[in-house]
């Protein structure tokens, strides 16, 4: 790695660096972060949200569930358990092919697939429920062709529930600590954060949009919002990840939880 920079990147250097970036990273960040999300819970952000508590998708019982960047489906096999239909795919072949060994050691099995998010291998109208724990839409550049394919496999009336770095967080440094406490980017400067290798070829890449941008996506791709959760950082939780953290979080919002609807 050559440290990160802020270049524009097409569709497909996007997806190639996320191809790359997670098969390359997927052991490692089980190991670093698995203990917190468990082989089988449904953990929303690093703030500790869990849907068993927040039932932010409802009753899921007998209902058709898409996982969108399901890494090692670990949500998806907690919705497996409270017996919904679900499936799951991801970009990278290295977080499925752990996903396999979870499957095993749960006894809880997941339908996956490798795909991408801008072009689902599902037919039209399929899922009641589309969910994602930042999975996928953060790293994709174009979330508005993203929806649109989320919204063409939800039903109409669906529901589509995704946790995303929040807009704020991308004006300061990533440092938990307090002297991350301070601007230090501009919050309407859309340049995605890329990192690349030795040779100059992005290796991975994540993309900001603002408040406003997320709406517009949404209700251009067809969703009208019913809610946007900003979590507040739990007392007592010491968690440090990234940029995320208790200095931080008991000040400033680290995730966003979108909810809407298919119209």
């Amino acid at each position: 790695m050559t440290g990160p920079v802020r270049v524009e990147l097409t569709e497909a250097e996007t997806s190639r660096a996320s191809r790359a970036y997670w098969n390359a990273a997927a052991g490692e960040y089980l190991a670093e972060h698995g203990d917190f999300l468990g082989d089988d819970r449904f953990i929303w952000c690093p703030e500790g949200v869990d849907e068993e508590s927040a039932q932010l998708l409802g009753p899921v019982r007998g209902k058709r569930i898409l996982e969108v960047g399901c890494g090692a489906a670990q949500c998806s096999r907690w919705l497996a358990g409270q017996g919904a239909n679900v499936v799951a795919f991801d970009i990278s072949v290295e977080q499925l092919r752990i996903a396999r060994q979870l499957d095993a050691r749960t006894g809880t099995a997941v339908r996956t697939v490798a795909a991408d998010t801008v072009a689902l291998p599902y037919k039209s109208s399929t899922f009641d429920i589309v969910c994602s724990a930042f999975g996928a839409l953060p790293f994709v550049a174009d979330a508005e062709t993203a929806l649109r394919e989320i919204g063409r496999a939800l039903k109409p009336g669906g529901l589509l529930v995704f946790s995303v770095t929040h807009p704020f967080r991308w004006t300061m440094p990533d440092d938990p600590s307090p002297a991350g406490l301070r601007i230090t980017h501009s919050y309407f400067d859309r340049t995605p954060y890329v990192e690349v290798d030795d040779a100059g070829t992005p290796v991975y890449a994540e993309h900001h949009r603002t408040t406003g941008d997320w709406i517009r996506a949404l209700t251009s791709a067809g969703f009208v919002i019913d809610d946007l959760l900003e979590p507040d950082w739990p007392a007592g939780h010491e968690l440090v990840w990234g940029g995320w953290g208790p200095d931080r979080g008991r000040l400033v919002p680290g995730t966003a939880i979108w909810s809407a609807r298919k119209a």
